[in-house]
């Protein structure tokens, strides 16, 4: 992904997720504090999808729509902080191989797992890709009720 990027992939994201806005600044900053962790999965003119994603710590997802300020000194994990893919999109295989790079980003910033939650009735499919559920304490639970009732924490270890 590059800043040219950012107006697209928003647009996306709001086609893709319109129960999670979230203003412009959000993924532009994701992109600046880690480009590492931010792919696009295009076509010959136009973006077909997104992956952001950034270090963060188990357990402490930022909030929706909220700015990090600066990446966490104590990261034990890669955060997928959105994913979306459009229609176009579709039976291409872009959702796994954009998760192969988040693998990839993850691994060479040393980080043995990738955290995300789980919104819409996706659970099943990040299941099948290896993630699973982890155990909220109360604050987690308490992020995770903005989300919606499906809305779950879910981790891959990939070390």
């Amino acid at each position: 992904m590059t800043p040219a990027d950012v107006c697209e992939v928003h647009r996306i994201g709001e086609i893709v997720h319109p129960a999670y806005p979230e203003d412009i600044e959000v993924v532009r900053e994701r992109l600046a504090l880690f480009p590492a962790g931010c792919f696009v999965a295009d076509a010959k003119d136009s973006l077909l999808g997104y992956a952001l994603s950034h270090p963060s710590v188990i357990g402490k997802p930022p909030a929706l729509d909220s700015m990090l300020g600066q990446l966490p000194e104590d990261a034990n994990c890669l955060f997928l902080h959105d994913i979306a893919l459009t229609e176009a999109s579709r039976g291409l295989g872009l959702g796994r191989s954009l998760l192969d790079r988040l693998k990839a980003a993850a691994q060479r910033s040393t980080l043995g797992r990738i955290a995300l939650v789980s919104v819409n009735n996706s659970r099943g499919y990040w299941q099948a890709q290896g993630f699973r559920v982890f155990e909220a304490d109360e604050a987690l639970a308490a992020k995770l009720a903005s989300y919606g009732d499906d809305a779950a924490y879910m981790v891959l270890e990939i070390a």
